[in-house]
């Protein structure tokens, strides 16, 4: 039994930095519409920007350790709200109208570029972050078996349930969150209605960007190191879990990452490791096919 219950509290990080960036990915695919392949892309140049600026800020500023993570993680979230606000006016916004495959050759394109700029700036090296509030917090031990979470674990995870906690409750209750769903609907209709739409789009893909930006610090912060492909691996996980969820509803796009996440974890724990991914991405392909033959099914009434 501690065994599971370790397997579930190991889930609970990756299920919370999934839970984030689905929400800021319903966020901004609700009025875009078009799958956004640079998603993934801000979120790990985001993560490596923030090591990088630390290993700067340690090497050559000689910060303290402190100062040089807070300066990483600054630097990190202004890259990430001047890339959304970039994509936002400059690719999107001209595209959003266009083919549909425009939008994935361009987002594709982005995501090249970015880790691509990542790994020139790193020179091709893996840097490191040391360990940090790594002090295990026991949960629940028997005999010599401890299930356990780090303290950085258990911030994170708080910080991201704040963040979406109160997204969410900003979504339902403010006046850009009623013009968000209002655009969302029918854009058009909103427009009738006096909602400046375009400038709910960009704020949009703009708080979008932010929730990659920090999920890449979160995760940076706790793995130490993200590799220059795991903007794709990751953008395509967000990709098919808020396809399964839908766009509409970035508090329930989270709650389904969060729920893939906590699998994954116990696919770790139970079964071989090197089929997961496959397995997993075999589950959601299973549910957009379930999902889509929901909607294409005549009604009853």
């Amino acid at each position: 039994m501690l065994y599971l219950l370790q397997q579930l509290l190991n889930g609970v990080h990756s299920a919370a930095i999934y839970a984030l960036l689905a929400f800021g990915y319903a966020l901004g695919n609700g009025l875009l519409r078009r799958t956004n392949l640079a998603y993934g892309g801000i979120f790990a140049f985001c993560g490596q920007t923030m090591i990088l600026t630390a290993v700067y800020g340690w090497q050559v500023l000689w910060l303290t350790l402190p100062a040089t993570v807070a300066f990483g993680i600054l630097v990190a979230l202004a890259y990430a709200g001047l890339l959304s606000r970039l994509l936002s006016r400059a690719v999107f916004a001209p595209l959003a109208t266009r083919s549909p495959n425009a939008i994935v050759a361009a987002t594709l394109g982005v995501l090249l570029v970015l880790s691509e700029l990542s790994r020139i700036a790193a020179d091709t090296h893996d840097y490191w972050l040391p360990p940090m509030l790594a002090t295990p917090v026991v949960f629940a031990s028997s005999g010599n078996f401890v299930a356990t979470l780090t303290v950085i674990q258990l911030i994170n995870t708080e910080i991201v349930v704040l963040v979406i906690v109160g997204g969410t409750a900003f979504l339902a209750r403010s006046d850009f969150g009623r013009h968000w769903r209002a655009t969302a609907d029918d854009p058009f209709a909103a427009q009738l209605c006096g909602i400046d739409t375009a400038r709910v789009f960009h704020r949009a893909l703009l708080y979008g960007g932010l929730c990659a930006g920090l999920a890449g610090v979160l995760a940076a912060l706790y793995y130490g190191n993200i590799g220059f492909g795991a903007g794709l691996v990751y953008g395509l996980k967000i990709l098919f879990i808020t396809a399964v969820g839908g766009y509409y509803a970035p508090g329930r796009a989270a709650l389904g990452a969060a729920i893939f996440g906590m699998a994954e974890a116990l696919w770790a724990g139970y079964f071989p490791i090197e089929w997961r991914d496959a397995w997993m991405y075999a589950l959601l392909a299973a549910m957009l096919v379930l999902a889509g033959d929901r909607k294409d099914a005549p009604s009853a009434v």
